[in-house]
């Protein structure tokens, strides 16, 4: 067990917590629906890289993620339907950063955890809320979800693993190279 005190602990795990979901509230906000859809790029996926430095971004990521879809269920008026994504949604973030946090010695293997835990759960979701809020159409095309939800799976697995894999290789990678260089990070995994 690690050599952390509890409060530095549960401090730590807030402000992951809440470093996640500012991170996927602002990415809502300014870009639109790049955080939620069906086609997803949610920026603040980089921040799964925390978890290849200390164990308490587990937690940290899996609340964030939480707070943030119950903040997208109240601005989006999805209602019941965005249930869905707090409580699956957050999973496969939990899941995601557990897998990295387990695989940390090569972080390109490790994100691969967050890339199908994202994709494997999320796209089975997703048509669900999407046909529940009107969503009859895959985006930029004229194809219809109406009974579909196999091609919809999978066009989500696709289009939800690929956003993935481009936040956290092309945006969390770097991060987590410049992360790396600084005494906070050296000295919390000296402490794991």
């Amino acid at each position: 067990m690690s050599s952390v005190n509890k409060t530095t602990r549960i401090a730590r795990i807030g402000m992951i917590a809440a470093a996640y979901a500012a991170a996927t509230i602002i990415t809502l906000l300014f870009l639109g629906g790049l955080a939620w859809g069906p086609i997803q790029f949610r920026v603040s996926e980089a921040l799964v890289v925390l978890a290849l430095f200390t164990v308490d971004a587990v937690p940290g990521l899996a609340l964030g993620c939480v707070i943030a879809n119950v903040v997208n269920v109240v601005l989006s008026g999805s209602g019941a339907l965005g249930l869905f994504d707090v409580v699956f949604g957050s999973l496969a973030t939990l899941l995601g950063a557990w897998v990295t946090w387990r695989f940390r010695e090569n972080p390109k293997v490790a994100l691969l955890g967050p890339v199908f835990a994202n994709a494997l759960i999320v796209s089975a979701y997703l048509p669900i809320i999407l046909s529940g809020l009107g969503f009859y159409t895959i985006p930029f095309t004229s194809i219809s979800l109406e009974g579909t939800y196999m091609f919809m799976y999978a066009f989500g697995f696709i289009t939800t693993g690929i956003g993935e894999a481009v936040v956290l290789y092309m945006l969390g990678l770097p991060l987590a190279a410049a992360l790396k260089k600084t005494s906070f990070i050296k000295k919390m995994t000296e402490e794991e």
